[in-house]
C-alpha cells in the first residue's frame, strides 16, 4: 500500500508505506454540563473534532548512507507542513481525499546502514474524507426536482451555480428551496454571463464573470444567511422566480464520509 500527498506518490520518493489504523470516524467533542442535584452530566449533543492519521514507512535499501539522508531531504521537502494542507490518498482507499499535514516530528530509525524506518503522523483539521470525483448535478428548469446523492456516508455542504438575470428590486427575486430550507436571492444584480456562487461550506456567496473572476461580494443578496445541507440519498429541490429569469442551477455536492 502507498498514498499520495500534494500529487506525488510514496512509491516514487522511494516509499514503503502502511496504514497502521483506520479510524471509523475522527474524535468526538461531547457538550455537556455539570447541573447541581443532578447525576451525571446534561448532554447537549456531540461533533466531530479533527482527526489524525498514523502512517508507517520504511526506506528501501539505498548504496550509502549519504543515499539515505538525501532520500530523507526529498522527503522532507515533499511533506514540509509549513506549505499548509493537501490532498492526502491512500491507494487503499482511492475514491476519497483528506485535507491533511504533519503534526508531529519524524525520526528515522535505522534497520541496516542504508535504509531506515518512521511514522508519519497526519493532522486533518477537517475530520471528513471527501471524494476525488464528487457529484455533480445540473438543473435547467425551474419547479420540483428530487437529485440523489450516491457517495460518502454524512451529509454535505455543496456549492451552488445560479445562471439568470436578476434586477435589483424588492419584488424581484429567485428562491432555492432544498429539502425545506429556503436560500431567497432577492434585490440582487446578476446579469447574463454572470454566476451566483454560494458556497455553503465557507459560508459566503459572490458573484463571477464567464472567466470565473469574482466581481463582487453576493451575502447581501441572501434574504437569509441559512445554509443547507445534502443528505445521502433523495434531496427535494424546488426553484422559483419572480419578476426573474432563471437560465440553469449546477450543485456540487461536496460528497464525504465521517
Amino acid at each position: 500500500m502507498g498514498f499520495s500527498y500534494n500529487d506525488i506518490s510514496s512509491n516514487s520518493m522511494g516509499l514503503k508505506a502502511r496504514l497502521t489504523s483506520w479510524q471509523v470516524c475522527g474524535g468526538m467533542r461531547n457538550f455537556t454540563t455539570t447541573v447541581p442535584g443532578k447525576y451525571g452530566v446534561a448532554d447537549f449533543g456531540a461533533d466531530f473534532d479533527y482527526r489524525e492519521i498514523n502512517v508507517a514507512c520504511n526506506i528501501y535499501p539505498k548504496h550509502s548512507f549519504s543515499a539515505l539522508v538525501n532520500t530523507l531531504d526529498d522527503l522532507s521537502t515533499w511533506l514540509d507542513p509549513m506549505q499548509g494542507l493537501k490532498e492526502l490518498i491512500f491507494d487503499d482507499v482511492p475514491d476519497r481525499y483528506f485535507m491533511a499535514r504533519l503534526n508531529d516530528k519524524v525520526d528515522c530509525e535505522r534497520l541496516i546502514r542504508s535504509a531506515g524506518s518512521f511514522n508519519l503522523k497526519f493532522f486533518c483539521p477537517d475530520p471528513f474524507a471527501y471524494a476525488v470525483t464528487d457529484e455533480v448535478f445540473s438543473i435547467d428548469s425551474e419547479g420540483s426536482h428530487t437529485i440523489t446523492r450516491l457517495t460518502g456516508n454524512v451529509e454535505s455542504n455543496p456549492i451552488y451555480r445560479l445562471e439568470g438575470v436578476i434586477t435589483a428590486s424588492a419584488n424581484n427575486y429567485i428562491s432555492l428551496l432544498t429539502n425545506g430550507l429556503e436560500m431567497k436571492i432577492v434585490n440582487a444584480a446578476l446579469s447574463t454571463g454572470e454566476v451566483l456562487v454560494i458556497d455553503t461550506d465557507k459560508m459566503t456567496a459572490y458573484v463571477e464573470d464567464e472567466n470565473g473572476i469574482s466581481l463582487r461580494n453576493a451575502l447581501p443578496y441572501l434574504e437569509e444567511i441559512d445554509f443547507p445541507k445534502l443528505n445521502v440519498g433523495d434531496n427535494n429541490l424546488g426553484i422559483t422566480s419572480s419578476n426573474a429569469v432563471f437560465t440553469g442551477l449546477e450543485i456540487k455536492a461536496r460528497s464525504r464520509w465521517r
